[in-house]
């Protein structure tokens, strides 16, 4: 039987009478799958030809396909993530291809471009966070709440390059900004009802400073020359976790913990033999099983999961690589861990009676 647009409407109100929860999950997917399409027709109709843009606009693309490629096969957070990075890289291609003629025409041009986006990327801002979180799982408001941290840093070190170099220079930091808030405007629209008990979220800084000590202390030659973008990623995951925990963005803080945990167990990760790698798999299937089953929002851990699942089974059949191996190793031994171990009381902080000098280090937004 050929369903025609009104009966299909009937159907899906239907199921949705049947099983309300089924319901909501769809819609989350369906946002999710409507945002999709939309970016990448808008790489269709509208693609960016600027040599020096077009490979952002290519891992824009990427990740859009990896969106998708996510949401078909059930991740819906890891979807989501990938959703994330699309919307940045895309709007950071964006903003520059259509503004260099004017916004990129000289600084009081720029200055007041910035300002307009400036007025929009706070004020969607304001809405994302402003919304009620009571009943969502915790990975969507800490990937909000990340989002609308990224947002100033940006936008200041787009002005600061334009102001240092040339107007030009800032613009893609300036549609970066725009993309990160226009996602966290999405994310914090979007329906899907969280399983099981709030996660107790509380400050993270005790844990947060372990690490950062640990990290100090493993940034040593020659590790620290042979391993140099991994520690700009880990100090970067701990620098923005440290930004949203002073700012009681306690969801956006345990996401990019666990994010720095897992960059800084990979400093020492052994490859996984092949002997192993059978077993992992199975390891991480038995993991997610038993976070689902527990009385508690397992979300953000159900993401770093669904990342490890999908870094060892690729959609198109092909091997995975080394790091991937390693890292789906370190999500199971150590982020996965380090997730349950936040669930409990916050440790003292270690006191001391030394003078302290605080240092403010201006660089790249988050690299």
């Amino acid at each position: 039987m050929r369903l025609t647009l009104p009966n299909l409407a009937i159907l899906i109100a239907s199921l949705a009478l049947l099983d309300p929860s089924a319901a909501v999950a769809q819609s989350a997917n369906d946002q999710i799958a409507a945002e999709i399409s939309r970016l990448k027709q808008s790489l269709e109709t509208k693609p960016i030809t600027d040599s020096g843009l077009a490979p952002v606009a290519s891992s824009a693309s990427q990740n859009l396909a990896e969106a998708s490629a996510a949401l078909e096969s059930g991740k819906l957070y890891l979807s989501l993530e990938k959703l994330l990075l699309a919307e940045d890289l895309l709007s950071a291609a964006r903003f520059p291809a259509e503004n260099l003629t004017t916004a990129g025409s000289g600084y009081a041009a720029f200055e007041a471009e910035w300002k307009t986006v400036n007025r929009t990327v706070s004020a969607r801002n304001r809405e994302s966070l402003e919304r009620d979180w009571s009943r969502s799982p915790a990975v969507v408001r800490a990937l909000t709440e990340t989002a609308v941290a990224r947002c100033l840093p940006l936008l200041d070190g787009g002005r600061g390059f334009a102001a240092s170099t040339k107007p030009e220079d800032g613009l893609l930091y300036v549609g970066q900004a725009q993309g990160e808030a226009a996602f966290a405007s999405f994310a914090s629209s979007l329906v899907v009802k969280r399983e099981g008990a709030p996660f107790p979220l509380r400050s993270f800084l005790p844990e947060l400073q372990t690490l950062q000590r640990k990290t100090s202390e493993a940034f040593r030659p020659p590790r620290s020359v042979e391993l140099h973008q991994r520690f700009i990623a880990l100090n970067s995951a701990l620098k923005l976790a440290q930004e949203l925990d002073a700012q009681k963005s306690y969801a956006g803080a345990l996401y990019q913990y666990l994010e720095a945990t897992r960059h800084f167990a990979m400093l020492d990760a052994p490859p996984v033999e092949p002997a192993r790698q059978e077993r992992l798999k199975a390891e991480i299937s038995g993991m997610q099983r038993k976070l689902s089953s527990l009385a508690s929002d397992s979300s953000l851990a159900a993401l770093f999961l669904e990342r490890a699942a999908s870094q060892i089974d690729h959609p198109d059949g092909s091997a995975p690589s080394p790091d991937e191996w390693r890292s789906a190793q370190v999500i199971l031994a150590s982020v996965v861990p380090a997730y349950l171990a936040a669930q409990r009381p916050a440790a003292a902080l270690p006191s001391t009676g030394a003078k302290t000098v605080q240092l403010t280090l201006v660089r790249w937004p988050y690299t």
